[in-house]
């Protein structure tokens, strides 16, 4: 199985996890307060961990060309998004939220497919309907619930674009690392929500609980994104936020076998369903001539047909390695993935 593959679907489970774990914690606290508190430990985690894995602080890497693009992934993901869904839930039922939510996998592909030009075939297209599908399932309400108007739905809908625009602008300095990026977006999103909710009234939990909800949003939030980005890397946006839409089924799995809640029907309906569309993105397979045009960035890597240049320090000839480095200009046909070295036209 590709490793990109890997990093999707666990970022999915870490994610999926932190629902359930959350609960269990017994939180009392408003939404705006808890994302802000998971987003927190998202943030601090990840900062703390590129401290002592540099030694102390180095320069992001970042080219002046990728800086817009984490700017705006971040405004979007981490600032537009989460007020517009902390006012979304004021006007709408939890279940309703729930079902629009699957959205965001939707709005990512076709942003990925339409404005950013990703590939797709049929069983790429199948295999996120069937994803959805199995979601939508999943949190299909088992009672009536009120009705409500429709701006709720709306606002619902808009955090849904932006994190879909946050996905695939993320896409676009998934090469960089990875520490930063996720933990830049924590920090900032911490910063609106625990900012927002302190304004409405909320006060914050005891340091008991605190604590274990700062290691969940660091595990849940956090560790996950290091994962989403390492899979926008080697998957593109459309491919990983299939994977990631496995997140509620996963979730719901890990209370079953922690918590002990009930299996329902519609469990087993959205797990039959997300393994179909798993399967048929695990059995893809996307190949053609194409061409290879100049490129100048850094990541880590081993030297393979994509990678045979020169070094500028000393080098043993084994094993992975980070640097800046050049692609020539190539022309070849092999099976790949729309990854950080496969971005182009069909």
């Amino acid at each position: 199985m590709n490793l990109s593959i890997l990093y999707a679907l666990a970022a999915a489970a870490l994610f999926g996890a932190s629902t359930p774990l959350a609960k269990m914690l017994g939180l009392n606290v408003s939404p705006v307060l808890l994302a802000g508190l998971l987003y927190l430990g998202s943030g601090l985690g990840l900062t703390l961990a590129r401290l002592v894995r540099d030694r102390g602080w180095k320069k992001t890497g970042l080219a002046a060309s990728e800086w817009p693009w984490l700017i705006g992934a971040i405004a979007f993901g981490g600032v537009l998004g989460p007020v517009a869904l902390m006012f979304g839930l004021t006007r709408t039922s939890g279940a309703t939220a729930s079902l629009m939510l699957n959205l965001e996998a939707v709005l990512t592909a076709l942003l990925a497919w339409v404005v950013f030009k990703e590939n797709a075939d049929r069983r790429i297209v199948g295999g996120m309907v069937a994803i959805i599908a199995g979601g939508i399932v999943l949190a299909w309400p088992q009672e009536a619930t009120d009705a409500h108007d429709w701006l709720g739905p709306l606002a619902v809908g808009l955090a849904c674009l932006c994190w879909a625009v946050d996905n695939n602008l993320t896409r676009k300095v998934s090469a960089s690392d990875a520490l930063f990026v996720a933990g830049s977006k924590g920090l900032i999103a911490a910063l609106v929500n625990c900012s927002l909710a302190l304004f409405l009234g909320a006060r914050l939990p005891e340091l008991s609980v605190l604590a274990p909800t700062l290691l969940v949003g660091l595990l849940g939030y956090g560790v996950s994104l290091v994962f989403f980005v390492l899979a926008l890397r080697g998957l593109g946006s459309a491919r990983t936020g299939a994977y990631f839409s496995t997140a509620p089924f996963l979730g719901a799995a890990i209370a079953i076998l922690a918590v002990g809640e009930p299996v329902s029907l519609s469990f087993w309906a959205a797990a039959a369903l997300m393994g179909i569309g798993v399967w048929l993105h695990l059995t893809e397979s996307h190949g053609h001539e194409h061409q290879h045009l100049p490129l100048t960035h850094g990541h880590r890597h081993v030297h393979d047909e994509h990678h045979q240049h020169e070094h500028s320090f000393e080098w043993n000839g084994t094993g992975a390695h980070s640097h800046v480095h050049e692609h020539e200009p190539i022309r070849h046909s092999h099976p790949h993935f729309p990854d950080i070295h496969h971005r182009h036209t069909h």
